[in-house]
């Protein structure tokens, strides 16, 4: 690894693909043998730098359609968290299950699992069949894993019944000095930024564009008022700047007056401090309150100058899906991913049903949504969200800052890269949006 990482930091990429490549190298894993060592603690208390190590593992055969690429730098994600603490469920589940479809599949049945959802770095090999990238390119990968041997998936892979996350439901993911990835999964790093800048927009700039922007979203278009959960956080944060480039109007919620300058800094001027607010809408973990929702839905009023939401951008789940159900404008949606509050979502079907609003469930993006999102990151019309970067090393203290929401925007992790800043490849284009990249550093 010594002798690629050299050649990358030396900027010669030419040179990469003669390098050898090595047996081994270190990779951030969970263990099936460890899937229980939370069993009966409360989720807060469940804790990722218990059950995450960093360990040598072998590099993964190579087979065809796919990619070996030498990781710069990566970021957390809450399917790091979620990988990290087996909740719901191990995703040892999901490696038997996908290790059953073929013998290529069956390598990522193993008893460890290399996590991660996002990377920048470069290639190192191509498998039979990649035509498109070669080793020495810069990239980044988006998360989707998919198969395609199925008609259901080639008008949306996202809808392909063998999709998965890679680096959640797949091994071999990017918190890892090397990760094997589809090639479908890479697209050009954008040259003005760092590693770790580039690595951190991947999954959550990809799952907001299709959640917001794309028709299989909300479908957002000019004037729309968007209500903003986590505004300042690591999906809200683009969410915020993809209403903002589209001519809508994001009503932003945070829970901070730091996270509510955020949102301000960014360029949104409607901004709820719930906390400041006092919204409490469960008067008990069993019973939401209706008041609180109506409370809620005044000021939103008073922010719009009478107009209620046209989308809802959800992800918190069940402490908020009630409140998001009520205020959102007749005929409006509420679209929908993660639950990072929980699942079991719980709503008066009265405001729904009677006034004609629409649930809609978003996961990720396909190949096209995720391309989209990070040329618009490319051209320096979004920018990464990126607050504080981590070794390899401490990727347990990186999750657990995500878990326990010690955070704003993105957590990055360094791989190969020996330090922050490195990567950059055109400085002019960097400093015209240099104020908007560094944005959330610091915070």
């Amino acid at each position: 690894m010594k002798d690629i990482r050299d050649a990358i930091l030396a900027e010669q990429f030419a040179d990469v693909g003669g390098l050898e490549v090595p047996e081994h190298y270190q990779g951030v894993t969970v263990r099936a043998e460890d899937a229980d060592m939370f069993e009966g603690l409360p989720t807060k208390e469940k804790d990722p730098r218990k059950s995450l190590r960093v360990e040598d593992v072998p590099v993964p055969e190579l087979g065809p359609g796919e990619a070996l690429v030498a990781v710069m730098a990566s970021a957390i994600n809450y399917n790091t968290v979620w990988t990290s603490i087996f909740e719901p469920l191990s995703t040892f589940n999901f490696l038997k299950r996908y290790g059953k479809i073929s013998p290529l599949a069956a390598r990522h049945d193993l008893p460890y699992q290399v996590i991660g959802s996002d990377l920048a770095g470069v290639v190192v090999r191509t498998g039979p069949g990649v035509n498109s990238w070669k080793a020495g390119d810069q990239v980044v990968a988006h998360c989707l894993s998919v198969e395609l041997e199925s008609p259901d998936g080639h008008s949306d892979t996202m809808m392909d019944p063998e999709q998965r996350i890679w680096g959640f439901e797949t091994n071999f993911g990017g918190l890892a000095e090397m990760a094997l990835v589809k090639s479908n999964q890479l697209m050009p790093k954008p040259d003005h930024l760092t590693w770790e800048e580039a690595a951190s927009p991947g999954l959550v700039n990809s799952t907001a564009y299709r959640q917001l922007v794309s028709r299989n979203g909300a479908d957002m278009k000019q004037g729309d008022v968007v209500l903003i959960w986590g505004a300042s956080g690591g999906l809200g944060s683009y969410a915020t700047q993809f209403a903002l480039n589209g001519g809508a109007t994001p009503v932003c919620i945070v829970s901070s007056e730091e996270k509510a300058q955020i949102c301000r800094d960014m360029g949104a001027e409607l901004v709820i401090d719930r906390n400041a607010e006092g919204y409490k809408f469960w008067s008990d973990p069993q019973t939401q309150d209706p008041k609180e929702w109506k409370r809620f839905g005044a000021k939103i009023r008073e922010l719009t100058g009478g107009e209620d939401p046209d989308i809802v951008f959800e992800h918190p789940g069940r402490e908020t899906f009630g409140a998001s159900v009520y205020v959102t404008r007749k005929g409006g949606q509420i679209v929908t991913c993660a639950s990072t509050s929980g699942y079991m979502h719980e709503f008066d079907n009265r405001y729904l049903w009677m006034n004609l609003k629409r649930i809609v469930g978003s996961h990720f993006a396909n190949y096209r949504e995720a391309f989209e999102a990070n040329r618009l990151i490319s051209k320096g019309m979004v920018h990464p969200t990126l607050s504080r970067v981590y070794p390899l090393a401490d990727t347990g203290q990186a999750a657990y800052d995500v878990h326990q929401n010690l955070h704003q925007g993105k957590v990055g992790v360094l791989a190969l890269a020996p330090e922050e800043g490195l990567g950059v490849s055109n400085s002019e284009k960097r400093e015209q949006h240099l104020s908007g990249i560094n944005r959330f550093r610091g915070v």
